[in-house]
């Protein structure tokens, strides 16, 4: 019995060894995939950026591409918790247009805040990893059904636009980072303008 105890005890302990070193490891993937981009990074760079051994990062993560996938799914966690909160904060009482704004201010925030996990989120997906393509196209599904939802609520004039305004919407907003400057509009005002001209736009077309 006394063996099995600390069997259990050692397994446990490598376990949280283990979980104490996937942030570092992560965050070396996140910076390394951001700057070098997933097909010139290597298992051997996240590794020496994470200080350890090439041979113990296959330890945690068997491949690249599983790496890529955790990073993804940190990054997307990142921006949906925020999100999900700015469109809480206001209560279910919100007017629709303005609990978009507030979904849309914190997409621009988490994307243009300088992190890492953002910017891989947002790059280009691995064409010749089709497989993984797939698992992180539906990452990213997920995570705009909140958008969805959101421009589903709006009183538009015709319903047919709701796609497409979602589509335009997260498109400017995630190519922003290409234009956006620290000394020029903010990620919130960048929103309003947005929401402002796409509902000005919808409002005559209620009215005509």
């Amino acid at each position: 019995m006394g063996g099995l105890v600390e069997m259990q005890t050692a397994v446990n302990g490598m376990q949280r060894r283990s979980n104490n070193r996937r942030p570092a490891i992560l965050d070396a993937a996140a910076n390394q995939f951001r700057h070098q981009g997933y097909a010139a990074t290597t298992m051997r760079d996240i590794a020496r950026d994470a200080g350890m051994l090439a041979g113990s990062l296959y330890y945690h993560f068997p491949s690249k591409s599983e790496l890529l996938l955790a990073v993804h799914q940190e990054g997307v966690r990142r921006i949906a918790d925020a999100v999900d909160q700015a469109i809480g904060s206001g209560g279910a009482n919100v007017e629709p247009w303005l609990r978009l704004e507030h979904a849309l201010i914190a997409h621009l925030e988490s994307l243009l805040s300088g992190g890492d996990y953002a910017q891989v989120v947002i790059r280009d997906l691995p064409i010749d990893e089709p497989t993984l393509k797939a698992k992180l196209i539906a990452l990213r599904d997920s995570y705009e059904d909140r958008f969805r939802d959101l421009v589903n609520a709006l009183p538009l004039a015709e319903s047919g636009d709701a796609r497409w305004i979602r589509l335009m919407l997260l498109g400017a907003a995630n190519w922003s980072k290409m234009w956006f400057r620290e000394d020029g509009a903010s990620p919130a005002d960048i929103a309003k303008n947005f929401i402002r001209i796409i509902r000005a736009s919808s409002a005559k077309e209620n009215t005509s």
